[in-house]
């Protein structure tokens, strides 16, 4: 069956001068127009479409993609408002709509919001929330310490970043744990650090461990050498300047460096580290 706001793969029933007509199983015949049918694409072919009501409310079929599908979160731009909500740029001809109930704030044209995208089930059209924490936080969290998983960053607060995980559960990257900028809206790998008493979700951007170590050493010894075997950076040089170099926090720069030294692959200098050649 089709489904509203997803991506379907769905197969040519019939050509018609204005396009064709899809099956879209208990939605019936939906039509792809003609600009958006590949090319040689004929009856009883299969094409990946995004389904989705056009202006008249009428199923319809497209080859374009949005920015982001039913079911997600996304970064997005008021392109106008009125007396119904504000109206945002997801990528279709069709803007999306957020009703004001659907408002954490009153929403201003030209400004990024973080929506989340869902299917009215009353209605069946596509609109959009700005309460995000609706669609967050309703699963048990079942994850593992040092897990991969996927962020999303949404806001900034006093302690730190607060994402998003998986789509699907609250955490937070501590502030003195992060060495590279975040924005509003990046999506970025994390892992988890630990899951408190409360429940909350402890994050970090980095996976520790020997093998970790290991790669950023790594790291270090190739920047060595394209450096000549000499890099001025040394464990009390400041953190945004270990980062800048290596894309690592100081932290993690001592321990791959510690290891290096121990295996005497580097000479710690006054004023840096050099190549022991």
């Amino acid at each position: 069956m089709a489904e509203i706001g997803k991506l379907n793969t769905l197969r040519v029933v019939k050509e018609v001068e204005f396009g064709m007509y899809l099956d879209g199983g208990e939605h019936g015949e939906i039509l792809i127009p003609k600009r958006y049918v590949p090319e040689a694409c004929k009856p009883d072919d299969n094409i990946e479409v995004f389904i989705y009501l056009d202006s008249e409310d009428r199923i319809i079929a497209t080859t374009e993609k949005p920015y982001a599908k039913v079911g997600e979160f996304a970064l997005l731009k008021v392109v106008s408002v009125n007396n119904m909500g504000a109206f945002l740029d997801w990528g279709l001809p069709k803007d999306l709509l957020v009703p004001f109930r659907e408002q954490k704030v009153k929403m201003s044209e030209g400004k990024m919001y973080l929506v989340f995208i869902y299917l009215d089930q009353e209605s069946q059209r596509i609109v959009a929330s700005a309460r995000l924490d609706k669609f967050v936080d309703n699963l048990p969290a079942e994850y593992q310490p040092e897990e991969e998983v996927e962020l999303l960053i949404c806001e900034t607060t006093e302690l730190g970043y607060k994402s998003i995980i998986n789509n699907t559960h609250w955490g937070m990257l501590y502030k003195n744990e992060v060495f590279q900028p975040l924005v509003q809206g990046q999506r970025i790998k994390g892992y988890i650090n630990r899951i408190r008493e409360d429940e909350k979700i402890d994050l970090m951007l980095n996976k520790p461990g020997y093998e970790k170590i290991n790669s950023l050493s790594e790291k270090i010894l190739e920047l060595l050498k394209q450096q000549g075997g000499f890099i001025e950076v040394s464990d009390k040089s400041p953190a945004e300047k270990i980062y800048e170099l290596f894309g690592l926090s100081k932290k993690n720069y001592k321990k791959a460096v510690g290891k290096l030294f121990k295996s005497r692959q580097i000479i710690l200098e006054k004023e840096g580290i050099r190549l022991n050649i």
